[in-house]
Parts: structure tokens; sequence; C-alpha cells
């Protein structure tokens, strides 16, 4: 008899070999076209500056930008369709599916961004036409961020859920990374008025012909095991209309915090540094590039200490010392590119304690067989709102002289946030059919 059940238990580790391994294979491929995903999204807002004067009227500057950043801001509205859309496909169709989807739409909107004529040969028509392709970016991102949070967090193994769950920052943060440090690139090998023109155009298509690998990755991806298993969970115990609205007006207010402060600052605060503070384009895109790798190398840390200290812990140093620091962080910075390096390193590295193990955090809150549905609509509405407008109000609040407002703005959405967090329960490393 312990014969037989060594002989079981042998055969049963040999299968689960390659089964990790393609786990290991489909989170690299998830990992992939997150980056190259981000890297299309994040174009946009380094780039905003050269967007402004190629595709609005440019006889005023600082309302050319506005311009720019209430067409970033739109492209935020339609990820909560995106993510609705996507996020009953992703139960019905499966997750692999919309992942490619939402990859394929993602490139396309890029590639079509690349080619718009100019303000001046399509009068408003290009404005138009820019506002279309970050609708249709938008509405995949939704899908994208839906999705790839769920599946990441399923297919993980329970005791480094928050490790695993790390890589979705992490190549967020990279495809940012790539993002500024091109345009970084590009702003010290091309002439001004060769950015105006066409140079800001380089990265958009750059991404629309990389996304092709993407897609190869992608082909072979696993099916999260938890797809088929959400029917056979929702027949055991049910939640109420009231239950379903009441965590996930939670969730909202939990993607409140956690986005606002992500988008001040990785983007936010450069936009800050060059437009109000008048920090040169190139140096403040440098020293940008310098905070985000130490960010990068910090992620996977933040991961596996959600791994130890639970996911509730590592969200509540984020959020309070977020919270605690803004205020001296952004009165640091001044035109000198160092101040820019240290206040944005600072705030990174609190961000990543959220972000390190945001995935496996609100999956463990949330039941499989509505997981993906509540992140469509909570998760993708908090980041319109509050992410979307980041850089906009930061923008436009400084330069009307009251960037204070933007501040305690802020501090009071992280606070909110922080209340939310204290009431969620303990299911650090909990597998995931067990979660109620």
């Amino acid at each position: 008899m312990n014969n037989n059940t060594e002989t079981l238990s042998s055969l049963s580790d040999i299968a689960s070999k390659p089964h990790l391994s393609l786990r290991k294979k489909s989170l690299f491929a998830t990992g992939v076209g997150n980056l190259l995903e981000w890297f299309d999204w994040t174009v946009y807002t380094v780039a905003s500056i050269y967007i402004a004067a190629a595709m609005f009227d440019k006889s005023n500057p600082t309302s050319a930008l506005l311009s720019t950043l209430a067409v970033f801001a739109a492209g935020f509205l339609f990820r909560p369709l995106g993510g609705i859309v996507f996020g009953n496909l992703a139960d019905k169709l499966g997750r692999r599916r919309v992942l490619l989807t939402t990859m394929m739409l993602m490139a396309g909107a890029s590639l079509a961004i690349a080619l718009i004529p100019s303000y001046e040969q399509w009068g408003a028509w290009s404005s138009a036409a820019l506002l279309a392709a970050r609708l249709v970016q938008g509405f995949a991102h939704g899908g994208e961020t839906t999705t790839s949070y769920a599946y990441i967090a399923e297919i993980a193994p329970p005791a480094r859920r928050g490790l695993w769950s790390s890589s979705v920052f992490f190549a967020v943060g990279s495809g940012a990374l790539i993002a500024t440090l091109y345009l970084a690139l590009l702003t010290s090998w091309l002439p001004d008025e060769a950015m105006k023109e066409w140079g800001w155009r380089i990265p958009f298509a750059t991404g629309s012909v990389l996304a092709l690998f993407a897609l190869w990755v992608r082909r072979n991806m696993m099916e999260s095991e938890h797809v088929g298993a959400a029917s056979k969970q929702a027949t055991i115990k049910p939640w109420s209309k009231a239950k379903i609205f009441k965590v996930g007006f939670r969730l909202f207010l939990y993607e409140a915090g956690a986005t606002l402060t992500y988008y001040t600052w990785v983007s936010s605060a450069a936009i800050y540094a060059i437009s109000i503070q008048g920090m040169p384009a190139n140096k403040a895109f440098v020293v940008s590039c310098i905070a985000q790798v130490i960010y990068l190398m910090f992620l996977p840390v933040a991961g596996w200490l959600s791994d130890r200290w639970g996911r509730k812990t590592c969200t509540l140093i984020s959020l309070v010392g977020i919270a605690a620091t803004v205020l001296p962080l952004w009165q640091l910075m001044s035109a000198e590119p160092w101040t820019l390096a240290v206040a944005q390193t600072c705030g990174l590295l609190l961000i990543a304690f959220i972000t390190g193990s945001k995935p496996a955090a609100i999956s463990e809150q949330i039941p499989t067989q509505y997981r993906t549905r509540m992140f469509g609509i909570c998760i993708s509405l908090g980041i319109a709102i509050f992410g979307g407008t980041a850089s906009y109000l930061s923008t436009w609040l400084y330069s009307s002289g009251i960037g204070w407002i933007f501040n305690v703005y802020l501090i009071a959405v992280c606070l909110i946030s922080c209340i939310v967090v204290l009431m969620w329960k303990n299911n650090t490393g909990r597998p995931m059919e067990e979660i109620e």
C-alpha cells in the first residue's frame, strides 16, 4: 500500500513539473504582452508635448498641451467599457483569447497614431483621429488589465502569488521605462524641430511592429484552470447583489488610491518638471529613467515581502508613506535634474509596495465567478476617474498657481483607500477556490 502511494506521489510530481513549466511560460508571455501594451500606452504621455504641437493648434502651447492630456484622459474613459466587455468574455471564452485580442487592438491603434497627418494638414480631423485611436487603446487596455490581473494570480503557486504578481507591474514599469528611455534617446539624437514634425511618431510605429512578437509568444499560453471551476464555485455560495455592490465599491475606492499615486509618480512628475519648473526635456527623461530602473529592481522584493508580511501590510506601507511624503517631495522638485531623480525615486519605491502584489491582493478578495467582471467595472472605473485625470489635474492646477490643491487631493484619496484596506480579510496565499 505504501509502495503504491509512493509510486502515485512520484508520478504526480513528474506530471506537475511540465505543468509548472507551462505556468512559467504563460507568465513570461503575459509579461511580454503587458510590457508592449504599456509601452504603447506610456509613449503618449511622455511624448505629449510633441503630440500637442503636431495634433492641435499650437498658437497657444499651454492649451494644446492640456488638450493632449484631455485626450489621454478620454482614453481612460473607454477602459471601463473594455473592462466590462472583456471581463465577461474572459469568463465565457477564457483568459487566453482575451489577452490575444487586446494585444491586436492596442497594436493597431498605435500604428494609427503613428500615421495620422498633422493639424496643419488635416486641421481638426487630426485631433479627432487621435481621439478615436486613444479610445480604441483605452478599450483594449481595460480588457488587458482586467484579465491579466486575474490570470497571473490564478496560475501562480499560492505561496508565491505575491512574487509572481510583481511580474505584472515589472512589465508595466518596463514598458513605461522603455518608452521614456526611447524618448530620451530620440530627443538627444534628433533636433527639436525634427522631433516635433516626425520624430515623436517613431515609438508608436515601433510598438505596433513589436506587437507581432508578443502575439507569437502568447499563442501557446495555458488557460486558467479556475475559469472552468468558476461555474462550480458559483453554485456553492453566491453573493447577493447588495454584497457585490458593497465589495465592488470598496474595490473602486482602493483602486482610486492605487492608481492616482501610481500615475502621479510615473507620469505626472516628469511632466511637472518640464512644463512647470522648466527642466530640459532630455535631462528630465534621463533622470526619470534612472528612478524607474530602481523601482523595477525593487518590485520583486516588494512582491516577495507581501508573501511574508501579507498584502494588507504592504499596501498600507505604500498608501500611508505616499500621503506623508508627497508634499515635501513635490516641493523639492525644481529645474535641477537631481531634484526630480530624488523625488521620483522615493515616490516610486513607496509605490512598489502596492504594485508589487496588487494582482494577488485584489484577486484574493474576490471569488473566481465574480473576479474579472468586478475588475472590469470597479478597477477600470477607478483607473479612468483617478488615473486618467492625474496628469491633467496636476498640470492645470500647477500652471494656475494652486498646485497645492492637487497634493491635498492625493492625500485625501490615499487615506480613504487606507480605510478600505483595513477592512480586508487576510487571504494571503489562500487557494483561489477557497476564497468566498
